[in-house]
């Protein structure tokens, strides 16, 4: 198979959406610390269904059940290394399984998704954790994720300027491929920022001549903050990575999630049209919604190889 860098400068390539969200629907606990990572050890059949469904739906690109997958993370609930890097392992192996033709890309999620505090939507961390410390957080994984055979790594909910740095200065040094995904709000003067509150497009600009990098984008965070950040992620010349929510609210009082689920098939072609070109869904975005992401783009969602 052709590299998904060669693709990617070829035409539009269609990701998968929540994989958490997937197995919760298929009744399988996910609110651990250790998240959907838990079925790497506990179930690792669930894992493989959910990749293929997504698959099935027409998703090119499954992406590892390893975001919060960590030795930090593991040892917490007494898992040796040893084992600890065989399920991170292990994630490559089932998204393969899953997947079947395409592409893996072996999550790395942030420092705060280990901490399991939702500090990855806010990049607090980075005032305490330098970057130093953060390369050595995330080297193992990185590694082993490759190591077993990923096509690319997807760095992803990136809240901060100084996160993103660590990443990148890792691929650089394992001299692996990655996407850059930042999560992303857009302040009232309509500049798109990391969760931190730095300019996006500076984070982006720092990245427009490192090859390790692939594409450049966004994931978890609202549909409508999609189109602004693809205009701010251009500045690095790259193609554009674009995941979002769906369009459902949390109410918090009502204990419910409200609004129209999935992601509008007719805003992706916007997308597209600015530079997105690695398209798909995060969080509660099921199989169907990535069903209708590819009928709306029969043509961009080639299947070759």
């Amino acid at each position: 198979m052709r590299s998904l860098a060669s693709a990617l400068a070829a035409g539009t390539v269609l990701l998968d959406g929540g994989l958490s969200t997937r197995l919760e629907a298929r009744g399988h606990d996910v609110s651990s610390a250790l998240w959907s990572a838990r079925l790497l050890r506990d179930d690792p059949a669930a894992i493989v269904a959910a990749h293929a469904a997504f698959a099935a739906a027409g998703a090119q690109v499954a992406t590892t059940a390893s975001y919060q997958a960590t030795l930090e993370g593991f040892a917490t609930t007494g898992v040796s290394r040893r084992r600890a890097e065989a399920l991170i392992e292990r994630s490559v192996i089932l998204a393969r399984e899953g997947q079947g033709e395409g592409w893996v890309a072996g999550s790395v999620g942030p420092y705060g998704a280990m901490l399991a505090d939702g500090s990855e939507y806010t990049g607090a961390y980075v005032s305490e954790v330098d970057i130093r410390a953060l390369r050595a957080f995330h080297r193992p994984r990185m590694e082993l994720l490759m190591g077993a055979g990923a096509d690319v790594l997807a760095c992803e909910t990136v809240p901060a300027a100084a996160e993103a740095g660590a990443l990148v200065a890792e691929a650089v040094h394992l001299g692996v491929p990655i996407w850059l995904s930042l999560t992303t709000v857009v302040d009232d003067d309509g500049v798109v920022r990391t969760r931190r509150g730095e300019p996006a497009a500076d984070v982006y600009a720092l990245v427009a001549d490192v090859p390790e990098v692939v594409a450049v984008g966004v994931n978890c965070t609202a549909p409508a903050a999609i189109g602004p950040t693809v205009a701010a992620a251009a500045v690095a010349g790259k193609p554009v990575v674009v995941y979002p929510n769906s369009r459902e609210v949390w109410d918090a009082v009502g204990r419910r999630w409200t609004g129209s689920p999935g992601i509008s098939p007719d805003d992706v072609p916007g997308w597209v049209a600015a530079g997105a070109r690695l398209v798909g869904g995060c969080c509660r975005v099921r199989p169907e919604h990535i069903a209708a992401l590819a009928a709306a783009l029969p043509s961009a969602f080639g299947t070759e190889s």
